[in-house]
């Protein structure tokens, strides 16, 4: 068994463009598509704030994800991470456990997501819906990396554009929008509005999960040390910029309520914009939606390939198929985990699990680089880094996101 795994091993064809879009698929097919009416029913016209502010929650987390993708360019990169700086084994399995439970999660979540728009077009019950996603992305998912990478690319270009489309239809419509935007950021001694959009945040957090399941592709990069850093930052900063604006054109086209109730904001939107029926936005959004699904479930499956190979799971999860090259028998368990998820739990319950074991695993890696730094651990040859602040403020912000909520309720 030992020698099949070594002998059959993961296959390096994913240049930095096909890696953005890799990141740009599954952090927007998790989002906005899905999220936009649940942010804005916390936040009412501060959800602009609650998506910037998990962007910068983000933002330095992203950081130490940069530096730590060279240091230890391995898949399950959140637990050998861990394992990396404190050499604690239970605690390997204790974030990578999390990490792969967490990504489950999230693919359910978006699952619903991709029922809630399919269920306008198709009379079926969402049960069934539900189990058609999540089994066609599976198999999908394990077709092979360049095959289901390659069609992830093509819809996450399509689901971008739709976007851009919504924003441009806003600004079309009141060219002067823009001047209201300083009204979407609350007073710091407003804490009625502060409270919302710190809960809004946590919901908004989870549609930014996405640049860090970048790096548990760095097996199948062809160039990883140049790549992943650059690929983590540009998806970071094109998903802030898409998010800030169609949450900001969203809550000044339609009203709130109506947006805040919508099972398929996104499609609302479009249509109160443009006038035009909402067939077309619908079908990208189920696009979207669908293209998170089988990102995160060819991630989750690394996942738990990664795991498999440090002796962390069973040996069989760490197989890789002779002939599609991808861990089959990793995908085949994440997507039955999935499906039973999604089919028993509601969707916000989901995300705001999503989130908050996210948050939870980013201090944990965070910490890991403060204390390789500490130590004098030397990153590699030719590796991008970061100042010690960086992964320290990643630990403070991701605190701060993590129990906000909890001190602006009481």
């Amino acid at each position: 068994m030992a020698k099949m795994m070594d002998k059959v091993a993961l296959r390096r064809t994913l240049g930095l463009p096909m890696l953005v879009l890799y990141g740009l698929g599954v952090t927007i097919g998790a989002g906005i598509y899905v999220l936009v009416g649940e942010a804005v029913g916390r936040a009412g016209i501060y959800a602009p704030a609650a998506f910037f502010l998990s962007a910068v929650v983000m933002g330095f987390t992203a950081g130490s994800f940069v530096e730590l993708s060279g240091r230890v360019p391995q898949a399950a990169a959140e637990a050998v991470y861990v394992e990396r700086a404190f050499k604690r084994p239970w605690l390997t399995v204790v974030v990578g456990m999390a990490v792969l439970i967490d990504a489950m999660i999230a693919a359910a979540a978006i699952s619903l997501g991709a029922a809630g728009y399919l269920g306008v077009l198709v009379p079926l019950a969402e049960s069934v819906l539900v189990a058609g996603v999540v089994v066609s992305m599976a198999t999908l998912a394990a077709w092979g990396i360049r095959e289901s990478v390659g069609v992830a690319a093509v819809m996450t270009i399509v689901e971008v554009l739709g976007l851009m489309a919504i924003v441009g239809a806003g600004l079309w419509a009141d060219p002067g929008m823009l001047k209201d935007l300083p009204e979407a950021i609350p007073h710091p001694t407003d804490t009625l509005a502060l409270s919302g959009v710190f809960a809004a945040s946590l919901l908004a957090f989870f549609a930014f999960i996405g640049f860090d399941d970048i790096v548990n592709l760095v097996e199948e990069a062809k160039d990883p040390l140049w790549a992943l850093p650059r690929a983590i930052w540009i998806t970071l900063g094109l998903v802030t910029l898409i998010y800030v604006m169609v949450s900001f054109v969203a809550v000044q086209a339609v009203p709130l309520a109506e947006l805040a109730a919508s099972t398929a904001p996104v499609s609302l939107l479009f249509e109160r914009l443009t006038g035009i029926g909402p067939l077309w936005i619908t079908l990208i959004a189920i696009m979207a939606t669908m293209n998170g699904v089988v990102i995160i479930l060819i991630m989750a499956a690394r996942v738990a390939y990664g795991l498999a190979r440090e002796g962390r799971l069973p040996g069989w999860l760490g197989e890789v198929s002779s002939r599609t090259r991808t861990p089959l028998n990793a995908t085949v368990v994440v997507a039955l985990v999935v499906l039973v998820m999604a089919l028993f739990a509601p969707l916000h319950l989901l995300a705001e699990a999503t989130s908050a074991i996210m948050l939870a695993i980013f201090v944990m890696v965070n910490l890991a680089l403060i204390w390789l730094k500490l130590w004098g651990d030397p990153p590699p040859q030719g590796g991008m880094t970061v100042p010690l602040f960086v992964p320290v403020l990643g630990v403070v912000t991701c605190l701060v996101l993590l129990i906000g909520p909890l001190v602006f309720a009481a």
